[in-house]
């Protein structure tokens, strides 16, 4: 019983130790498949797409079939009841009351054209608008997905640095707790050093414990994104040399942001929706003509002459001029004229904003770039402080302070550098879907960066 349970666990530790980490592709597969909001905005597109259909059967004619079956019972009282009357024959009969059991049946075939109605025009020249409509907030799902995915993602790579930062500190805190505590009973150092560095190893200690709990929070918050606990993720290769946007100045990002956003572009559509809106409202004062035609057949049995059956044809035109509807469809025309300044002004301010996040990413790319390398050298110096205190410290020029500093410094410094280079990462990709050219192919070039 024990053999095979070993050869499992050997076998597990072994596919462990070979598979492979999930790079930000993988992932962003993952939430294709499992992202709750990406699939209701796939629902949202599939509902939208039904939207010209239903407006372009307002042109269509209809076709109507209906009919009634109905069943007469009744009595007929002649005035001469109870009599005795000759009949033709010359024999004698008894006057008495007359009975009906009568059924009718009706059916109708109908067909109506509308041949003007304007309302149902503006409502076909809607329903186009409503499906683009769609189409566009489905394009900005996408694209949202592709941030969030990016920005959980890395989340967890951020919070996984900050992990190792702070237990790589606490190691060296450690040590040098270690190295006063040797000094002071062999009395070459105070009291007050082994205290400093005491100190300062309690504080990384709780620093890890955050750590630690913040690592969680960001992996619980990609789990919600791709449906399941993430394992291993792909961290960014050493030394890695991020791109400034393409092109480098800020005004054709800012001129796409307006027009290309996919924000905007549904703004832009509902407003032409609410102008549409107006004209379809302002129908009601319009008259309305269709084309009819019909054919009826009814049939007629019971114990009266007028049994038989009866067929009729028409055809014709229809019209109806509204004349007065107590000022109703002027209160609509009014609202609707309201509610078209009001899309008017969303779609304006949609533009503003569309332009001041593509401002902010392009901006923070290229302070992110500027960050990364001042980052990057203030990481050479500050290993270099701390080698310099550390020598210092071993032949008595510099105290444990010095290093503890040094060391806190470095750490945070690194820790620094790791977050500028994934906010560097993320904005360049905020700076596609502010400009609305974000697609799934820019995740290829990010992945690159990462260790597969």
């Amino acid at each position: 019983m024990q053999k095979p349970l070993m050869a499992v666990l050997i076998a597990s530790a072994f596919f462990s130790l070979n598979a492979q980490a999930a790079d930000l592709i993988q992932v962003y597969q993952q939430a294709l498949a499992n992202d709750a909001a990406f699939a209701s905005a796939r629902a949202a597109l599939a509902a939208g797409m039904e939207r010209v259909p239903q407006g372009r059967s307002t042109l269509l004619p209809t076709v109507g079939l209906n009919g009634s079956i109905v069943k007469n019972d009744g009595e007929s009282t002649p005035w001469n009841v109870g009599q005795t009357v000759t009949r033709a024959d010359g024999g004698k009969s008894l006057v008495t009351t007359g009975g009906a059991n009568e059924r009718t049946t009706t059916h109708t075939l109908s067909l109506t054209q509308p041949l003007f109605r304007w309302a149902n025009w503006q409502t076909y020249q809607q329903s186009k608008l409503q499906q683009a409509q769609a189409e566009a907030q489905f394009a900005q799902a996408q694209q949202d997905l592709i941030t969030r995915v990016s920005q959980a993602y890395f989340d967890v790579l951020a919070a996984q640095d900050t992990l190792e930062l702070s237990r790589a500190q606490k190691t060296a805190t450690t040590e040098q707790l270690a190295s006063a505590k040797r000094n002071f009973e062999v009395g070459t150092q105070t009291i007050t050093d082994t205290h400093e560095a005491q100190a300062a190893y309690d504080l990384v200690v709780a620093q890890e414990f955050a750590a630690i709990n913040d690592l969680e929070n960001k992996r619980s918050a990609l789990q919600a994104i791709i449906g399941s606990a993430p394992t291993g993720l792909a961290t960014l290769k050493a030394g890695v040399l991020l791109a400034a946007p393409e092109p480098a100045v800020i005004d054709p990002w800012v001129a796409s942001a307006e027009t290309q956003n996919y924000g905007v572009v549904g703004a832009q559509l509902g407003y032409e929706l609410s102008k549409r809106e107006i004209e379809r409202t302002r129908a009601g004062h319009y008259p309305t003509l269709d084309l009819t035609a019909n054919i009826s057949r009814q049939n007629m049995t019971g114990q009266t002459q007028q049994s038989g059956r009866s067929d009729n044809k028409g055809i014709g035109i229809a019209y109806n001029v509204p004349i007065f509807n107590g000022f109703a469809v002027t209160s609509r025309v009014r609202e609707t004229i309201a509610l078209e300044d009001k899309a008017r002004n969303d779609l304006e301010a949609t533009r503003r904003n569309a332009a001041n996040v593509a401002r902010q990413a392009f901006l923070g790319v290229n302070s992110g770039l500027a960050q990364v390398r001042a980052l990057q050298a203030a990481e050479v110096s500050g290993n270099s402080a701390l080698e310099s205190n550390k020598l210092g410290y071993q032949v008595g020029v510099r105290i444990n302070i010095d290093v503890l500093n040094a060391q806190r410094q470095l750490y945070s410094t690194r820790r620094d550098l790791s977050r500028a280079r994934y906010d560097t990462i993320l904005n360049g990709l905020r700076l596609k879907s502010a400009a609305g050219s974000l697609r799934e192919a820019d995740l290829v070039p990010v992945n690159d960066l990462l260790v597969k």
